[in-house]
């Protein structure tokens, strides 16, 4: 078991403690299977207004497809550091292997492996908000093992199926048209991850990945039967254990959706523990819109005497001023969405990078 590095050890207040002995007290549980849309609408609104988490069963995707990412990713993890860096990802491959992430300038007991959903997929190539360059974004397959693309592509395609219907789900407990989100994801910048999380020798010290809130629209989760995800109740603050239930994915409300909404949906703080018996694997799906997006509240959301609580920003460059923390330590904190409320202006964090709208 690899000693903890000095640079994963957490500040003594975000330390793991012990979450509540009731795990996912509360957390919705919803069947997407159920004939009564009404009945699914709203059960989708209160999950999203009193929680921004919930999860899913008898949702569509067939298990074979997740159990063959599961058995792919598992083989590629166990082969040996310098396998695995052959598709070693940096500032400029963005998808690719990777072992020294960062949450918040705190480094995660965790290595990662990222995909990309369309390939390539057309992204911001800066952070200046004058220069209207494309990057093009390309997947790192490794040879080995060699059926890991085919599982990971096929697993990508039904994402975005599930995504798309809880969009529609979403869009009308809102009291909009199912589609109306449809617009801002014709070149979609979504993309899968798998995370491994080794046995840690502290875990006391340690988080898997520290707390944060996901930036971009939606997550589907799938984890393992390990456990370690914990939820930040918006009701109390504390820390809810969200337990595995098979075959079923853990859904939870991104930055992006925040701002569309104007806050009445509101992306939640996670974070993962780790434990120093078994190692975890988790496999989330980031639905994201395409880079040119300008995320701002909708005007049907902003009209009845509601105050515009965002700013608009521009998701290609915000999305790529987050990414620079996964290479380096940063002197301040990343761009985080709160850097785009509307409030007054000399309370805006000097040292936030220009992505603004």
């Amino acid at each position: 078991m690899a000693p903890v590095n000095a640079a994963c050890i957490q500040e003594p207040t975000h330390r793991p403690n012990p979450p509540l002995s009731q795990e996912d007290q509360g957390i919705p549980l919803i069947d997407l299977s159920s004939p009564d849309v009404d009945a699914l609408v709203e059960a989708i609104g209160h999950a999203c207004r009193q929680w921004g988490f919930f999860q899913i069963i008898n949702h569509g995707v067939p298990s074979e497809h997740l159990h063959r990412v599961e058995e792919a990713v598992r083989k590629f993890f166990h082969l040996s550091p310098d396998e695995k860096r052959k598709v070693r990802r940096d500032a400029r491959k963005v998808m690719g292997y990777y072992d020294t992430e960062h949450t918040k300038n705190v480094a995660d007991w965790k290595e990662v492996f990222d995909y990309t959903a369309n390939e390539p997929t057309l992204a911001a190539a800066s952070v200046d908000e004058d220069d209207d360059r494309v990057a093009y974004w390309e997947n790192q397959w490794p040879q080995n093992p060699p059926e890991m693309r085919e599982a990971c592509q096929e697993y990508a395609k039904d994402m975005l199926e599930l995504a798309t219907r809880l969009m529609e789900l979403i869009a009308m407990s809102l009291g909009l048209p199912a589609r109306r989100f449809e617009e801002f994801f014709r070149d979609h910048t979504s993309s899968g991850r798998i995370n491994r999380y080794p046995p840690c020798p502290s875990p006391e010290l340690v988080l898997g990945v520290g707390p944060h809130k996901d930036p971009g629209v939606l997550t589907i989760l799938a984890q393992d039967e390990v456990g370690g995800l914990e939820v930040k109740r918006k009701s109390d603050g504390q820390w809810i254990g969200v337990k595995p239930i098979p075959d079923a994915y853990i859904i939870n409300l991104g930055d992006v959706l925040q701002v569309w909404t104007n806050g009445q949906y509101e992306s939640v703080e996670h974070r993962v523990m780790v434990n120093s018996v078994k190692e975890r694997f988790s496999i989330p799906f980031f639905l994201n819109p395409s880079h040119y997006t300008m995320v701002a509240p909708l005007e049907e959301l902003t009209q009845e005497q509601n105050a515009v609580n965002y700013r608009s920003y521009n998701w290609g460059k915000f999305a790529l001023t987050r990414k620079r923390s996964n290479f380096m330590k940063l002197q301040v904190e990343n761009i985080q969405i709160q850097h785009f409320k509307n409030i007054p202006s000399q309370h805006y964090i000097p040292d936030s990078p220009r992505v603004f709208g």
